[in-house]
């Protein structure tokens, strides 16, 4: 497998962060971003976009990451956030947190997409960054393995709606165990399958 290597605009960049987020599809829990700051001194083998993974593996990179990593962090919008905000501003908000968590300040932060949030250091937006910006894959798999572990726990708090498989996500079983068993508080009212449920109530 080919390892990501660094553009050359952060080649040379030791304090470089990635940031990315998990969570803006689905229709219910909160989106939850992450930023890390490797360390070149002491690489991690396997980085990749955290999709692209198996579970089994992610599990252990999340390990690895925060033990190798020079710095990492993991933050969330919450639902009422992503309800008020709307889901892009509510990302943007957890992606500054993420980066404000950071026990290093980094010296520029590379976030995956095609925007940035604002920053108080040098930010450039990188489309498909988790397949090119090692650090952005760290954190992609910082980010999905926090957030599809809230997913579990949240599947044993509301049984049925099939949270542990879907995530979250408007698949066609999960939208029929939402109108059969209704919306609780961990939703997204301001998703339209879930606002139509409401308004059709």
């Amino acid at each position: 497998m080919t390892e990501l290597a660094l553009p050359p605009e952060f080649a040379n960049e030791r304090l470089l962060a990635g940031v990315d987020e998990v969570g803006r599809g689905p229709l219910c829990g909160a989106a939850v971003t992450a930023a890390v700051i490797l360390d070149p001194d002491n690489p991690i083998e396997g980085l990749k976009d955290s999709k692209k993974l198996s579970e089994k593996r992610r599990d252990a990179l999340f390990d690895e990451i925060r033990e190798k990593a020079l710095a990492w962090s993991i933050a969330r919008a919450e639902v009422s956030e992503i309800d008020q905000l709307n889901i892009l501003h509510a990302t943007m908000l957890a992606m500054q947190r993420a980066v404000a968590g950071l026990s290093l300040t980094p010296a520029r932060v590379a976030i995956d997409g095609n925007r940035c949030p604002k920053l108080p250091m040098p930010a450039l937006a990188v489309v498909k960054g988790d397949s090119r910006v090692p650090a952005i894959a760290a954190a992609s798999i910082l980010a999905k393995v926090s957030r599809d572990r809230e997913m579990l726990e949240l599947d044993a708090q509301y049984p049925g709606y099939g949270l542990a498989g879907h995530k979250g996500y408007p698949t066609a079983a999960h939208l029929e165990a939402l109108e059969r068993l209704g919306v609780t508080p961990i939703y997204r009212r301001s998703f339209g399958p879930v606002r139509r449920l409401l308004e059709n109530a």
